[in-house]
């Protein structure tokens, strides 16, 4: 019978129709033929997974029967791992597309079976709630796909509790994950796995927060890197572990210590259950290094450190784990001549140097390394006596005066007015850098290390002899320098100043120096009063105009007995 239906298969009914009557016997075969089909097509339907039996195989196709009036063909690609597991006589699934083709053909395919079975159980999955693995085979716009049987889109805001930049490192990587929609008809698939972080991350911080006392200790792993701290993921929440709870020492960037991932213990230091913030400490696991201070580095104690910091008010020496000492600028040298620290040392440099001061309290260590040598102030007194005579290197000019060195570490000042008997504006107007210059010894602070130092002093003083050489009527020429609200300032003979009162500028009455008289105006007059205790002069244009003899003269010091020594400016 199946021979029978096989060959009458490939006829064509018109043609079967044209023939001549069948006999008895002949009906009766093609009777049972049409009954056969007729039974076997209403098992069938389209769109249906059916069972079929392998009855051919080849190198790239083959044929099932699934009791038609025709086989199917499939291509061996359409079978996963083909050519190890497939057999002839072998049953499998497939998928019915159509029932016959143009050729009068079942139209099946294995592909399409999978993928419906697949589906079938990923909706069962999804009903369930239950979990799937995937696999991200490919970045997509907004998110990643996922080869989960079928592909499938994870979107971005769902693969971690925390947006992930370069999502194409996640190419190749197993994950997790939840299904959260499915359209049949689109045939789309929307995953999860941020749901599944968020419920692992809920379970963690129910157990974190049973640990979450003051004083406990608890690991957990860096999760980020800032510049004031490290943020630890403990299990379900955060805490900050501040660079100032790191180590006793110095850290300078988080980054020196930790690494992203990195394990860590570290000890609960504050809890807010309000805000849910966590301060951690890693510092205080160990014990405080400064609790011994005072019997390791007392004072006097003479030391050898690293250089750990460089400033510009000084240097910091580490002397031990966790304990610092700062060297202030003015404590790296006797000479003084340190513009800036780092002219002296350089980053872990060893360094030998006093302990100066401890302050245990504050954790304040401070230490010298000029003390290591030899102080040269030691007999200073002795060495340069007030009155000596000295010879020195001018090493720096300010506007109040000039720094001389006269040996290594031991400077003195020579202020403007000891400078010149004469007014000067500025130092630089007499001296210059380098300049080998001799002074006296004016005064000694042994304690401070201050010498004071003059130059006019190697002169007689000009005001010894003022008065004899500028008596009372003496006419002089001279440049106004300077004009003010009560008079003007006139340098006359050897750079000698005299005041000429705003009573003394004219002959007519005034009510302004500006009215007669101006900066750089060359002027006549007489002098009209010298008083070499102050070291003043008065003159007066006003007497050298009208001609004034000496009596009248006295009459007019009244205007120079008035002046105030402040107004001068």
């Amino acid at each position: 019978m199946k021979k029978d239906a096989a060959l009458l298969a490939q006829m064509d009914l018109d043609d079967i129709e044209k023939r001549e009557p069948l006999s008895s016997e002949d009906q009766v075969s093609y009777d049972e033929m049409e009954a056969y089909f007729s039974d076997s097509l209403g098992q069938f339907k389209e769109g249906q997974i059916i069972h079929g039996t392998i009855i051919e195989m080849s190198k790239d196709h083959i044929v099932v029967d699934v009791g038609f009036k025709s086989e199917g063909i499939i291509s061996l690609h359409e079978f996963p791992d083909y050519g190890k597991t497939l057999a002839m006589g072998e049953e499998v699934e497939v998928y019915l597309e159509r029932v016959e083709d143009n050729d009068g053909n079942v139209v099946l395919s294995k592909e399409k079976a999978i993928k419906i079975k697949i589906w079938d159980d990923l909706v069962k999955t999804y009903e369930a709630d239950k979990t799937i693995e995937g696999v991200v085979v490919a970045k997509a716009k907004g998110g990643l796909t996922v080869d989960i049987g079928l592909r499938a889109f994870l979107p971005g805001s769902q693969i971690d509790l925390r947006p992930i930049r370069n999502l194409e490192k996640l190419i190749g990587e197993t994950f997790k994950m939840k299904i959260i929609k499915m359209n049949k008809k689109r045939g789309n698939i929307v995953l999860s796995r941020r749901i599944l972080l968020e419920e692992q991350r809920k379970q963690l911080r129910e157990g974190t927060l049973e640990q979450m006392e003051e004083g406990n200790l608890i690991e957990g792993i860096v999760k980020n890197i800032t510049e004031y701290g490290v943020f630890i993921d403990l299990g379900g929440m955060d805490g900050l572990l501040h660079i100032t709870d790191m180590s006793w020492g110095r850290v300078n960037h988080p980054s020196e210590m930790f690494a992203i991932g990195d394990m860590v213990k570290v000890m609960v230091l504050k809890y807010d259950k309000e805000k849910e913030r966590v301060s951690l400490g890693l510092k205080q696991i160990t014990p405080d290094p400064w609790v011994e201070v005072e019997g390791k580095f007392p004072v006097d104690t003479r030391i050898t450190g690293k250089v750990v910091s460089i400033t510009n008010y000084g240097v910091f020496v580490e002397l031990e784990k966790g304990i610092e000492g700062l060297v202030h600028i003015s404590e790296m040298s006797w000479s003084r001549h340190v513009k800036h620290p780092s002219k002296m040392v350089a980053l872990n440099d060893e360094v030998e140097a006093v302990v100066l001061t401890l302050d245990k309290e504050r954790k304040r260590i401070s230490l010298g390394m000029k003390q290591i040598e030899a102080n040269p102030w030691e007999g200073i007194d002795a060495k340069y006596p007030i009155g000596t005579e000295v010879e020195g290197i001018v090493r720096n000019l300010t506007d109040f005066g000039a720094f001389i060195e006269l040996e290594d570490g031991v400077d003195g000042l020579i202020h403007i007015s000891d400078l010149s008997w004469k007014k000067i504006k500025h130092p630089s107007e007499i001296l210059r850098k380098k300049d080998l210059l001799k002074a006296v010894v004016l005064s000694i602070d042994k304690d401070n290390c201050r010498i004071s130092l003059g130059v006019k002093q190697l002169q007689p003083d000009p005001w010894d002899d003022i008065a004899k050489n500028y008596p009372i009527g003496t006419e002089v020429e001279g440049t106004i320098i300077k004009v003010t609200g009560f008079g003007a300032f006139a340098e006359f003979g050897d750079g000698l100043e005299g005041l000429i009162h705003i009573s003394q500028l004219s002959s007519q009455k005034i009510s302004s120096p500006e009215q007669v008289v101006k900066v750089d105006d060359a002027i006549k007059a007489k002098v009209i009063k010298v008083d070499t205790a102050s070291k003043k002069i008065a003159l007066s244009i006003k007497a050298f105009e009208e001609n004034l003899g000496v009596e009248e003269i006295a009459k007019e010091q009244a205007a120079f007995d008035n002046f105030k020594e402040g107004n001068s400016g």
